[in-house]
């Protein structure tokens, strides 16, 4: 059986999980997928495949233009780039694993703090000889609105109270008592614009909430206000993002999630000042993949044993 591990950019998957145990040929592809025909090419033959989060889109078409294609197994237990129902027609078992909740948030102060003191430009600047020239931002004392107040975006307001920063919540159907639960007060999506000194997204995309941050509600936000996306790119207008900056209307943004990844050379924001961009970092740490590739591959024995486990569809 031919089974190939999709978008292993860093190379790791044989260092995190053993392959050879499954008696098969294991083919490990580290570089993006550009288009359709090159997903086809790769994965011709191939019976099974791994797919990173949704670095890769099995669509429809795509679906079925793989007659070959038996499992699809994903990493974490949902993945918008999967049609599940797609793949059910096709006679495509797909499968999940579990997924840790902690290095989005994690990622998500790490920008938060990197952005606002300038860490970047200031590493830059002292190994090009320099010394300091900016002035950094303080969180204790300032606001943090939360756009949604999910299990990711309730760890960031904790940190935030760590940090002794006033903390506020707004999604489309929190409730008061929900924020309460956290320690946090719920808000107006415009309250929490207008008033927030630092803005972090842990949203769900889908059509309702597609450019849920776009030019009117930049508009709202503080001069000397930060936006940070470690979410989804749809949930934020990137043109709208992209001309806020130019302008200076916002203090800046640390960005891990973006329209097309990987993000086009000549993009707009690789040239942005006042940003911190990370290449979808959110989920990549070593603890994650340790859950990631050995429940792959147990799903792959367990499938071959013809009792698949973790089963989407």
């Amino acid at each position: 059986m031919r089974v190939v591990v999709l978008d292993d950019y860093q190379n790791v998957s044989r260092t995190f999980a053993d392959w050879s145990t499954l008696g098969a040929e294991v083919e490990v592809v580290t570089r993006p997928i550009v288009d359709t025909a090159d997903l086809v090419s790769v994965l011709t033959g191939a019976e099974a495949v791994v797919a990173m989060r949704e670095r890769t889109v099995f669509d429809a078409d795509r679906l079925g233009r793989l007659p070959d294609l038996r499992l699809l197994v994903t990493t974490g237990a949902a993945n918008a780039s999967i049609d599940l129902e797609a793949a059910r027609q096709h006679g495509v078992t797909v499968c999940g694993t579990e997924a840790p909740r902690t290095a989005t948030p994690e990622l998500t102060w790490g920008l938060i703090l990197a952005v606002l003191r300038h860490i970047p430009a200031e590493d830059a600047r002292l190994r090009a000889g320099g010394w300091q020239e900016t002035v950094g931002g303080d969180l204790a004392g300032s606001r943090l609105g939360v756009i949604g107040l999910g299990r990711l975006g309730s760890q960031v307001a904790r940190i935030g109270q760590a940090f002794g920063m006033d903390v506020v919540a707004w999604s489309e159907n929190l409730t008061p008592e929900r924020a309460a639960e956290v320690g946090v007060q719920a808000v107006s999506k415009a309250e929490l614009l207008a008033t927030s000194d630092v803005v972090t997204i842990h949203y769900k995309l889908g059509e309702r909430s597609r450019g849920l941050i776009g030019a009117p509600e930049l508009a709202l936000m503080k001069p000397n206000a930060i936006l940070i996306n470690t979410s989804r790119a749809g949930l934020v207008d990137t043109d709208a993002l992209v001309s806020a900056l130019e302008a200076g209307r916002i203090r800046g943004a640390g960005i891990d999630v973006f329209d097309s990844e990987p993000l086009p050379v000549d993009h707009p924001l690789r040239s942005l000042p006042r940003t911190v961009l990370t290449p979808h970092l959110g989920y990549v740490t070593e603890g994650t993949y340790r859950i990631f590739y050995p429940q792959a591959l147990e799903d792959i024995a367990a499938w071959m044993a013809g009792e698949p486990i973790r089963v989407l569809t």
